[in-house]
């Protein structure tokens, strides 16, 4: 874990997550919270993730994405050399890709 991300306020912002119920529920506070542009960012990180870990080249996940090679890249980083946050989420939502 990066012990610069680990602070009080971001302790209760992953509190505050852990407390939603439902997708509804997330949908209404990611609004607030988020920029329409961050949250889009967030998700298409996700699904960037998810489609490096079926083995699609980055060309394919560019066209389906509009992601660029740079985030790309991010991705597959912290897909290789991260924290396992991608895998632990993954298995957890039965993505065992």
């Amino acid at each position: 874990m990066n012990k610069k991300i680990k602070t009080e306020s971001v302790d209760a912002l992953f509190d505050a997550i852990l407390s939603l119920e439902n997708r509804e529920e997330c949908y209404r506070f990611f609004e607030d919270l988020c920029t329409v542009n961050e949250l889009l960012s967030l998700s298409q990180r996700f699904e960037v993730a998810s489609m490096l870990k079926s083995h699609k080249t980055y060309l394919e996940i560019a066209e389906k994405t509009g992601a660029s090679t740079a985030t790309i890249s991010r991705v597959n980083r912290s897909l290789n050399y991260g924290n396992d946050g991608y895998e632990l989420v993954f298995s957890k939502i039965g993505e065992n890709k």
